[in-house]
């Protein structure tokens, strides 16, 4: 085959005349909106057309001809058909690698797993379908920003459904999903850190597999991007009792994920306090681990105000900066250690971290030391040049005084 036919082979027929755009684009309101969007849309910038999905003789001058039911022609595409149909080429391996070789072909099976696709295969028209995440007729890739699938919209996009409460009321699930979401870390790190790895809802749920989290899975679905922190709490004396409860969402919640504090465990906010009374052992515990925490916390943030201090003071200070790293570490260790629910883990890792913050402090003291010294040295260097330029100039000025006028010199 000539390098021309393989090319001709390859992309759509698309290069020809499409009278669905032409006849489309010269009408007007929701007429002409599916041919305006799609200029925008992956499957249009691949040669595709609209008679792929709808059908039809896109070559056809006739709009009869082009709209023929002997052609496949079938207009409106119901709500209930649409996975279906969008399954015919993205579950078609061959035909996938042409375009994305990398793109995934179960999709359509997954689908056919969640509860989307349950409620649709029982023939409710109101679950969602690959249009109310994907859209029509401009459908973008994962990575476009304008995409309604893009990590920073798709909570959004889910939130359309889920967070409507009269389209939500049949189904009797909670719409607060969203906002509290939108009070999380896990949103804070994805819209202001710009994270596009932060997790959001098809993190949890999935995507086109989208099923709500058993209680015993949930530990299993936080552990996918907290590992260490799943390690440690299977060996705990929780973990029995917090399976049935839903693992880590007891502490933690599950869309509300809020940036974890010594607070959780003690004082007026604890969620420790809603089992364990501050007087029982599991309270005094969580005291101990809270206190542990705050102590390091304290002494890492003295350090790191000396640290400062001295560098804007121009002080060599790197090295012991470096060892802040290192206890930062010992910080992140202790708060995952809070998983072992043992004060004594805690309390250890804690000693780490307020050894190495010990160490950073005095370096900062001794660079401020330092700093004050070389300035007692300057100023007295200071002091010493200021008393040898007086003196000059007393000096100088005690040997004008004793120069004869200019007269006298003269009368010699």
């Amino acid at each position: 085959m000539t390098r021309a036919a393989l090319f001709f082979a390859l992309v759509p027929a698309a290069l020809a005349a499409d009278t669905c755009i032409e006849c489309h684009s010269a009408l007007a309101g929701n007429l002409q909106k599916p041919a305006a969007l799609f200029s925008a849309d992956i499957h249009g910038n691949q040669g595709f057309s609209c008679a792929d999905c709808h059908g039809g003789d896109r070559t056809a001058s006739d709009m009869e001809a082009a709209m023929s039911p002997a052609k496949g022609f079938r207009g409106h595409i119901a709500r209930t058909a649409i996975p279906q149909l969008c399954a015919r080429c993205h579950s078609d391996a061959a035909l996938m690698r042409r375009y994305n070789p990398r793109q995934r072909v179960d999709q359509y099976a997954q689908y056919l797993t969640s509860v989307h696709g349950k409620r649709i295969a029982s023939g409710d028209p109101a679950a969602a379908t690959c249009i109310d995440c994907h859209s029509v007729h401009d459908i973008r890739t994962v990575r476009d920003a304008l995409s309604p699938v893009h990590p920073l919209r798709l909570p959004d996009t889910c939130g359309r459904c889920h967070a409507d409460a009269a389209r939500m009321a049949k189904y009797k699930i909670a719409t607060n999903q969203l906002a509290e979401y939108r009070e999380s870390v896990h949103w804070e790190a994805l819209s202001k850190r710009g994270d596009l790895s932060a997790p959001s809802c098809a993190s949890c749920h999935g995507n086109h597999g989208a099923t709500p989290p058993q209680v015993a899975a949930v530990a299993n679905v936080c552990g996918t991007c907290h590992a260490m922190l799943e390690d440690v709490f299977r060996t705990s004396p929780h973990q029995t009792p917090f399976a049935s409860l839903g693992g880590c969402v007891v502490c933690h919640s599950n869309h509300a994920v809020r940036q974890p504090s010594a607070a959780m465990l003690a004082g007026s906010e604890a969620v420790c306090a809603n089992c364990h009374d501050p007087e029982s052992p599991g309270g005094k515990s969580a005291a101990a681990m809270a206190a542990a925490i705050q102590r390091l916390d304290s002494t890492l943030a003295a350090s790191d105000a000396l640290l400062a201090r001295a560098r804007r003071s121009g002080m060599e200070v790197s090295e012991a900066l470096l060892r802040e790293h290192d206890a930062r570490e010992a910080f992140v260790k202790t708060r995952v250690a809070v998983h072992t629910f043992r004060a004594v883990a805690v309390e250890k890792a804690a000693g780490e971290g307020l050894a190495i913050a010990a160490e950073t402090r005095r370096a900062g003291e001794d660079a401020l030391k330092e700093r004050d010294y070389r300035r007692l040295g300057l100023l007295a260097a200071l002091a010493a040049i200021a008393v040898t330029i007086a003196g000059l100039w007393m000096m100088v000025r005690s040997m004008e005084r004793a120069k004869p006028p200019a007269a006298e010199v003269s009368k010699r």
